[in-house]
């Protein structure tokens, strides 16, 4: 029997992307977060509403990774989003989410709206646990000429990924860069995630 080549399929990877969406504007970017994970062969990621794993936090320990998503209100996370993060003292003092890859990203119906704020308190969070996170590394493409509307990155934002959808828009109507850099987002994270060795629960 001549021997087997080893296999070049890479090793399968989980992200879970956790969420609150008040009028399901979050919602729709992080399914296309998702989507842009899942097209890296090897990853499979698996959208967690906020207020579900705040019930249950230990369900975390069972994914490789993370993806956070919050509204942006009054300058920070959203209510619900808070209470999951506060829900995780456990697994906090247990260390069990140590060394595990995080990214964040948020929507706000203003091109600014104090975004950077949410981001960074889920960086903070991510670094009380130990996590890994990992920013956004998407040049905004009107630098090359493209639309503004149209370009990647377009609100320039590198801690994590940001959307903006205007006042009272419905959830799916985004500029189409927002779509594109959500997408572009969840691969690079879940490509990140791919280099980094499994931590083991």
């Amino acid at each position: 029997m001549m021997p087997q080549a080893p296999s070049s399929a890479p090793a399968a990877r989980t992200l879970a992307v956790v969420y609150h969406s008040g009028h399901g504007h979050t919602a729709h970017i992080a399914s296309h977060v998702a989507a842009g994970a899942e097209s890296v062969p090897g990853t499979s990621a698996v959208l967690l509403q906020a207020s579900d794993v705040a019930r249950e936090s230990a369900m975390l320990v069972e994914y490789d990774g993370y993806i956070f998503g919050s509204p942006t209100y009054l300058g920070g996370v959203s209510g619900p989003f808070k209470l999951f993060m506060d829900a995780t003292g456990g697994l906090w003092r247990s260390r069990r989410l140590a060394g595990r890859l995080a990214a964040g990203f948020t929507v706000s119906s203003l091109p600014a709206g104090d975004k950077q704020s949410t981001l960074l308190s889920m960086l903070t969070f991510c670094m009380q646990h130990g996590m890994l996170w990992a920013g956004n590394p998407i040049l905004p493409e009107q630098h090359a000429g493209v639309p503004e509307a149209e370009a990647a990155n377009r609100l320039g934002s590198w801690t994590g990924m940001m959307a903006q959808a205007g006042h009272g828009a419905p959830a799916h109507d985004f500029p189409p860069g927002d779509i594109k850099t959500a997408r572009m987002f969840g691969r690079h994270v879940a490509a990140t995630l791919h280099r980094l060795g499994r931590v083991e629960p």
